[in-house]
């Protein structure tokens, strides 16, 4: 199996082996909003910190940067539908995060450019936006294929 796992159980059989307990909260409509904005803080807070430490190489975090075998890989092999609702939910946030980031070629290169003309009075020119965006477009190839290579090497070498 490609991918990122925790081990060979789910989290239930590790609670019921009493590693941790499983505890469910239930919420009304006025209690989940505000709690369900907590988690997506919570959670692109802690998507952040792991997206600092893949830039530091004594980390090793880059090792665990994975495609899309290991997005597959994210997702239980039995149907739990709140796994299921829970990592695409992580996924939508991370996308989210993604693309408003300065790199040209996604949104938030735009919004940098924007701002950048906002504040000077001027646009780049149009050659100078075209070569941004040929450098952003090369980046998240490589990005592509630097995480889908992580994927194929682990399924090979490990």
């Amino acid at each position: 199996k490609l991918g990122l796992g925790l081990g060979t159980f789910s989290m239930e059989e590790y609670a019921e082996r009493g590693y941790f307990r499983i505890e469910t909260q239930k919420y009304d409509l006025l209690e989940a909003v505000p709690a369900g904005i907590n988690k997506g803080v919570e959670t692109l807070s802690s998507y952040v910190k792991q997206l600092k430490k893949i830039f530091n190489p004594s980390t090793g975090a880059y090792k665990g940067v994975g495609g899309f075998a290991a997005i597959g890989g994210m997702f239980p092999d039995t149907w739990d539908w709140a796994a299921f609702w829970s990592t695409t939910a992580l996924i939508s946030i991370i996308l989210a995060f993604m693309n408003i980031l300065p790199i040209p070629a996604l949104d938030g290169g735009h919004v940098m450019f924007l701002l950048y003309e906002m504040v000077s009075g001027r646009k780049p020119s149009d050659r100078f936006l075209e070569y941004a965006q040929m450098v952003g477009f090369f980046l998240l190839i490589a990005l592509l294929l630097f995480a889908n290579g992580n994927d194929l090497y682990k399924a090979v070498f490990k």
